[in-house]
């Protein structure tokens, strides 16, 4: 504490200067502009996609073959899942094969072999084949058994199953995609879990990740509840920053952990898959109604509406998703003022949110509507800007979240 003390003084004493936002490089520009019509063509697949398997007779001929194979109702819903995931998978392919490889790589921002990218795609596959083995079906009883009720008891399901997720993705799904182990650097280990401790953050746990081997660019994050709680970096992220920069964004990490973000947002996500159930419930009616005997689905329950599900649910997303993005930043800004307000290191937070921009080709100054429809975190313009100009306790103003520091 006294060392810490001490290096707030001293950077009162002699405080640095403000960190200037550069203009974005033409790389980063042109990565930024071609980005647009990726995501274009994304939010267009999406819709496009399942309504062309449901209008195309697919998805009947599919349950029609996974009947014959199973011969009972949960046989032929796994046959039937295992085909359509497949299906899709496979006709998604290419797409994803421009986007999540030859793109990064043309830009420079990945460093994964083709054999490594493909593992994971196809693990990807095999943990959502297994998710819905899992807990898919579950819908499909409940439209079954309460056809008036069941999105409403669906949307109440769905909070515990994401603390669910919560506990168990952090040991079970992630070591399957990377390799999580100690910290190598002992002493900023140490320097972390003080600032974890500080933070009111106790019994967690550092990991390094091995994601040189497949990225350039950088991150960390606070996951787990209970006994699966961890704090993750990215060797990435430790061979880029220094290590005020870094415990700069380990304390950004740690607000969203204190300040119970993770939580609300799964809260705010029920309120909002609760309106996609009720388009489901009352547009797949609809639609059923008019078209269902030229499709052969009578009803919701028959697990070949499951295209139709996942289209109105996407329709769903495209409107309420700029509601999830605006509480998104929201976070991430008060994130930043936690970390501002714990670390009291304004120069290391803008430097670090520079590199970070910097690295992952991100523009500072992105347009209105790309904030708007897309943007998970405020411009890191914005966020530099902030650390530049955010120090109350140079005025002998109340810490917002002072309360929360030990």
């Amino acid at each position: 504490m006294l060392v810490q003390a001490f290096a707030v003084s001293s950077r009162a004493d002699y405080p640095e200067p403000p960190v200037e936002v550069p203009p974005p490089s033409a790389k980063a520009l042109q990565f930024y502009r071609t980005g647009h019509a990726y995501w274009a063509f994304g939010q267009v697949w999406a819709l496009g996609l399942p309504a062309m398997i449901l209008a195309g007779g697919i998805s009947r001929k599919m349950r029609e073959f996974a009947w014959r194979k199973g011969q009972s109702w949960y046989p032929a819903f796994a046959i039937y899942v295992g085909i359509y995931l497949l299906f899709t998978f496979m006709v998604s392919l290419p797409m994803a094969f421009q986007r999540g490889y030859l793109r990064l790589h043309e830009y420079g921002l990945s460093t994964e072999s083709f054999a490594k990218w493909l593992g994971d795609a196809i693990k990807n596959l095999g943990v959502d084949y297994v998710g819905t083995l899992c807990f898919g079906w579950v819908p499909f009883l409940l439209i079954k058994r309460s056809p008036r009720w069941w999105w409403l008891i669906t949307a109440g399901l769905y909070i515990p199953f994401l603390f669910f997720v919560m506990l168990i993705k952090p040991v079970v799904v992630d070591p399957l995609f990377n390799e999580f182990g100690p910290m190598k650097d002992q002493v900023l280990e140490a320097k972390i879990l003080a600032l974890a401790a500080r933070s009111g953050i106790e019994g967690g746990r550092v990991f390094e990740v091995d994601k040189s081997t497949e990225t350039t660019a950088v991150n960390a994050y606070v996951t787990g509840i209970g006994a699966t709680k961890r704090i993750v970096l990215w060797d990435t992220l430790i061979a880029k920053l220094d290590d005020r920069e870094l415990l700069f964004v380990m304390a950004h990490e740690m607000g969203h952990y204190v300040l119970g973000h993770v939580t609300r947002s799964i809260l705010l996500s029920s309120i909002l898959i609760l309106v996609g159930l009720a388009a489901i419930q009352f547009g797949g009616r609809w639609v059923l109604s008019r078209f269902g005997p030229r499709l052969q689905i009578a009803d919701l329950s028959d697990f070949a509406a499951l295209p139709l599900i996942l289209l109105l649910f996407q329709c769903s997303y495209v409107v309420l998703s700029p509601i999830g993005l605006a509480y998104s930043r929201w976070q991430e800004h008060e994130s930043d003022r936690f970390a501002l307000e714990l670390t009291q290191d304004n120069h290391a937070g803008a430097l670090g949110f520079l590199k970070l921009q910097t690295q992952n080709l991100g523009n500072p100054r992105p347009d209105a509507w790309y904030v708007f429809l897309r943007s998970t975190h405020p411009p890191g313009g914005e966020r530099v800007d902030f650390c530049n100009t955010y120090r109350p306790w140079e005025h002998g103003l109340l810490l917002r979240y002072a309360t929360q520091f030990k």
